[in-house]
């Protein structure tokens, strides 16, 4: 099908186009930007008043499948991706089972093609079954399409293995995606401070995060592994991230759409939708992150997505689930952190766009070239959103199994920014909205 997309505002933040200009699709692919006359399209779509991006990149989306099925659907949860903006997502290893076996990726990716709703690449298990003992085939499990390897939350606790594990990968030039926490030190349920101290609750202090991520980089000088940084969460990490890149370690990083707006103080009278992984910390952490998501120390903006039934989540605070979702939210607030720093339109969206695909790099194959951008001959996978509209989280409105966000108005009382409009996955139209 040829569509017109006619008289959006086009950003590419890869390369700096911020213009009024009709965007014209044929075969998946981007063939004009510009004034397009006579191009004969099957479908146009009305982009006047409204912004014309490439289609969002999410590294961190819990999609429940293989396993539990009645938290998230995948059919559902690519929707929800679709109704984000989102056109390519990375979903991590803890599925049940865990993604340790060529047969399980090669099915889960079938599935998600079949949908035709969102590009799914999935991380391989780091360690078989994730207990962080046997490293998995990681050229079976490259082979079956996984893009780098993981423990998600579960962390290593034998330094040998982990040095071991970077070793096979940096050998065959494997990705690490590890998200920093010492496993004796991480265990409590809320940021250590004085809020947790006065609420009672089990803290994970600061130095969970900032002890394994001295342990990484000295792995990673003896192995010259490349890793990825899943969801930073203090300050101290942003100053040893921010030293390494400067020595030169080959790192990426990025960070939650819950650490970068909420605080600690955001758990109130134990309010369990604030009950997260990793936990929400201290002002002054989430003001680190804030800037060193503006600066580019840190690559890129994630959902963190991970839906969590009423069953799991109506407990009290220590013992529900950690998790929340995300994906219908990532392109409102990667705006709104935009608008509070100041940055601009155009640097919000390279956080979830061209900044994601960077860490990827050429993981995603022939889509490595266009992925995240829009340029002519390039993927047609676009975001067409309102800047201007606003609008009020009630978790009803959802299409995501998982209801449960730290970002509904009862609980902040904040209104989002922007809308999607329409959503397309190598130009077929993926989710349109209802006319207003």
């Amino acid at each position: 099908m040829k569509i017109l997309i006619r008289s959006g505002r086009v950003i590419d933040p890869a390369s700096g186009r911020d213009e009024r200009a009709d965007l014209a699709i044929a075969s998946g692919r981007i063939v004009a930007i510009g004034q397009v006359a006579d191009f004969g399209a099957d479908r146009e779509i009305d982009a006047a008043g409204l912004v014309v991006a490439p289609g969002l990149v999410d590294l961190a989306a819990r999609l429940r499948e293989p396993g539990r099925k009645h938290q998230g659907m995948l059919e559902s949860e690519l929707q929800a991706a679709a109704a984000g903006g989102i056109t390519s997502l990375v979903c991590p290893p803890d599925t049940e089972p865990a993604l340790d076996e060529p047969g399980l990726v090669e099915m889960l990716k079938f599935r998600a093609r079949k949908l035709s709703r969102c590009r799914l690449f999935p991380l391989g298990a780091l360690t078989r079954g994730l207990a962080g003992e046997v490293l998995t085939e990681m050229a079976e499990l490259t082979e079956a399409g996984c893009v780098g390897f993981s423990q998600a939350d579960t962390a290593i606790r034998d330094t040998l293995v982990l040095q071991r594990a970077l070793q096979y990968a940096a050998t065959f030039g494997y990705a690490v995606w590890l998200r920093p926490q010492d496993a004796w030190l991480g265990k409590g349920v809320a940021a250590s401070g004085a809020l947790a101290t006065r609420l009672g609750l089990s803290g994970v202090p600061v130095a969970a995060e900032t002890i394994a991520l001295h342990t990484l980089f000295e792995l990673m000088r003896i192995t010259g592994a490349r890793v990825h940084l899943c969801r930073l969460s203090s300050a101290a990490g942003v100053a040893l991230l921010r030293t390494a890149k400067a020595e030169g370690l080959p790192l990426t990083a990025d960070v939650s759409i819950n650490s970068l707006h909420l605080s600690d103080v955001d758990i109130g009278y134990f309010n369990a939708d604030m009950r997260l992984t990793p936990p929400l910390r201290q002002g002054k952490d989430r003001d680190a992150l804030r800037a060193a998501l503006a600066d580019g120390t840190i690559d890129a903006l994630v959902s963190d997505h991970n839906p969590v039934d009423d069953d799991a989540k109506t407990l009290p605070f220590g013992e529900a689930e950690p998790g929340a979702t995300g994906l219908e939210l990532l392109l409102s607030l990667a705006l709104k952190w935009g608008e509070d720093s100041g940055v601009g339109l155009g640097q919000a969206l390279a956080r979830v766009t061209c900044g994601p695909v960077g860490v990827l790099g050429e993981a995603l194959g022939s889509l490595a070239a266009s992925a995240g951008r829009l340029v002519e001959g390039g993927v047609a996978d676009v975001c067409v959103f309102d800047p201007e509209a606003a609008w009020r989280l009630e978790p009803g409105m959802l299409k995501s199994q998982g209801k449960h966000t730290p970002f509904s108005f009862a609980s902040t009382g904040m209104a989002l920014p922007g809308r999607v409009r329409a959503t397309l996955v190598a130009g077929t139209v993926a989710y349109e909205a209802s006319p207003v």
